[in-house]
């Protein structure tokens, strides 16, 4: 099955919140979205997006969650992503994405003392969430909320090359994890994956190659061990119609954990999921059960 671009509603940059930042670690200002939830509700919810692209996507969601008072609702451009990365497609290390992540939950905090904050994202935006989960932050996470996640090129969700679009160079992938596990890193700048997004989902704003660094850290390393570490409350979704993944495998693949909740989007496609009406009411009923 291929990728249905076409099933991705084009979102104009005036119909997303505008972009601000936060200051992560390392003293690098990242771009960032904020919805402010009406009512004040004391649940943030950090919303990642997926490969290739970046956070104006996800604003069709982040509003409907924010203007219904589930929650405040942040959306990063991914350090690598977006109109003006320092590095296309590339970090500094395999897990500064999870450190970012740490420190934009420091920056929802610091906004809503006292509140809860959770993690979700869709496609590798859901990766990213699983692999934070089974890093040293995941307990700072009251919780998980995957959209179609990609839990590795191994799993059984996984539908070859993603749906075709991914272009995995899976030579460089198993010889610098070897070189990795003999601290060898000097060669994680090397391109392990590419895109094939067609010109007409195009803007100038994407990133269609990542370096191994990037394509490691934004990944689970093993779904099943990350999500073991956690206890925290998990909502998985999947559109009926995935193309990227095998929708009747998810549930499968996350029945060995008790605080997981999977459920299937009649009609919905792997790129719009995130726009899916039934998608947003689903993660307001769940957060509010919380």
């Amino acid at each position: 099955m291929s990728l249905r671009f076409d099933a991705l509603k084009p979102v104009r940059e005036s119909e997303a919140a505008p972009l601000a930042s936060y200051t992560a670690r390392d003293g690098t200002r990242l771009p960032i979205r904020r919805y402010e939830g009406a009512g004040d509700p004391g649940v943030s919810l950090l919303l990642l997006h997926g490969s290739g692209s970046h956070s104006r996507y996800l604003a069709p969601l982040a509003r409907r969650l924010a203007e219904s008072g589930t929650a405040h609702v942040y959306t990063p451009d991914l350090r690598g992503h977006g109109y003006n990365p320092a590095r296309r497609g590339d970090i500094d290390y395999i897990d500064q994405l999870e450190d970012d992540l740490a420190d934009l939950m420091d920056h929802a905090a610091a906004r809503r003392p006292g509140g809860r904050v959770f993690i979700g994202g869709h496609s590798s935006g859901g990766g990213l969430a699983v692999r934070f989960a089974g890093g040293r932050h995941g307990s700072r996470s009251a919780g998980f909320v995957l959209l179609a996640p990609f839990l590795g090129h191994a799993a059984p969700t996984t539908r070859r090359d993603s749906g075709g679009w991914a272009r995995p160079r899976i030579p460089v992938i198993v010889s610098l994890g070897v070189l990795n596990g003999f601290g060898i890193e000097a060669l994680n700048g090397v391109v392990a994956i590419t895109f094939d997004m067609p010109e007409a989902a195009r803007d100038g704003s994407e990133t269609l190659a990542y370096s191994y660094r990037l394509n490691t850290g934004f990944a689970p390393r093993n779904f099943r061990t990350d999500l073991a570490k956690s206890s925290a409350p998990l909502l998985a979704l999947i559109g009926a119609e995935d193309e990227a993944f095998y929708p009747e495998s998810l549930p499968t693949a996350l029945a060995d954990f008790p605080t997981a909740r999977v459920e299937i989007v009649p009609g919905a496609a792997h790129l719009d999921l995130p726009a899916n009406v039934s998608t947003a009411e689903r993660i307001a009923s769940w957060l509010k059960e919380r």
